[in-house]
């Protein structure tokens, strides 16, 4: 039976819900705008009227339909040239969903999102949608097909993993910003001490090129190391800007709620370097450069005005 104007309506209604649960279960913008239009030829093909509670139905679709993608996905990941990482969004995208509680935000955060890598595909879903959309575990039970004691363990289990990462620093836009531009001077000072002093001693800088834009294929780990490599990523040099076809302006912004640097050059963002601040300072860069997972922010910068870059890199 044809889908009726209401329930094409609903379904949109719920299409910003349904994006930002699967991007965090993806970590891929693009995937997880593939998985809600799959869920919507079946939301199609389905006897509609005979749903009872559209929402609860969508989930459970959306969400089974992310578990086989993670599946697969982690097979491909095995393949994948270099360090994977999750693909950034800007301030504002509606794709980050709700962040109106300190979990929510967290889940959301490239850190975050990166070590939920180490999560089964159950046990991410369970975390995301309890964590981020305060699902009940009798609910995800009735998703997943699982017990809610089940859920629960679930859930007990997949917090503690993500917990074996570092705490994180909630900081505001102008705190962000000023964090970026203290680190831009001590990055093109042309020195390693400035650096060092604003990184935690176990500091970790992780590349994503994808095979496509060279970057190192382990991560570089410890104060001095990341701070060596920051200052030569930061030194002028004729073959980057020949790699790149020109000096690329650096912009500082929010990238899933940390500070970030965005390079932009002729309109196109060229990479995205995220800050995973604590207290104790820096704890983390994660650098995105892979031209397939910054299509989406660059579509969203071009958009916008952000005004001149603080200076232009290379």
């Amino acid at each position: 039976m044809p889908l009726t104007v209401d329930d094409v309506d609903r379904f949109e209604a719920a299409r910003p819900r349904l994006e930002a649960l699967a991007y965090r279960l993806l970590g891929s913008a693009a995937e997880a705008e593939d998985a809600v239009q799959e869920t919507f030829l079946r939301w199609q093909a389905a006897d509609v009227e005979r749903i009872e509670v559209p929402e609860a139905w969508l989930t459970k679709v959306l969400t089974n339909l992310c578990l086989n993608l993670l599946t697969s996905a982690r097979a491909r990941r095995e393949t994948y040239v270099g360090q994977w990482l999750p693909e950034p969004l800007l301030a504002g995208d509606p794709m980050l969903g709700p962040a109106d509680t300190a979990e929510q935000r967290e889940s959301v955060s490239y850190a975050v999102l990166t070590l939920m890598e180490r999560l089964s595909p159950r046990e991410r879903a369970v975390y995301v949608l309890r964590e981020a959309f305060a699902y009940g575990h009798r609910e995800i039970a009735e998703t997943l097909g699982v017990t809610e004691a089940a859920s629960q363990q679930i859930l007990h289990r997949a917090k503690q993993r993500v917990a074996e990462g570092r705490a994180r620093a909630e900081v505001d836009e102008a705190a962000a910003r000023k964090i970026v531009e203290e680190f831009l001077t001590a990055a093109t000072s042309g020195r390693t001490e400035p650096l060092v002093r604003l990184l935690t001693g176990d500091a970790v800088a992780v590349g994503d090129g994808g095979g496509k834009i060279p970057a190192r294929a382990k991560p570089f780990e410890g104060a001095v190391a990341v701070a060596k490599f920051l200052r030569g990523l930061f030194k002028p040099s004729e073959a980057k800007r020949s790699l790149l076809g020109g000096s690329p302006g650096v912009h500082a912004t929010t990238v899933n709620g940390d500070p970030a640097l965005v390079a932009v050059l002729d309109g196109q963002v060229v990479g995205v370097m995220c800050f995973e601040v604590t207290p104790e300072g820096i704890a983390g860069f994660r650098n995105q450069v892979n031209p397939d997972k910054l299509r989406r922010v660059s579509e969203r910068w071009a958009a916008s005005d952000h005004g001149e870059p603080l200076l232009h890199a290379f």
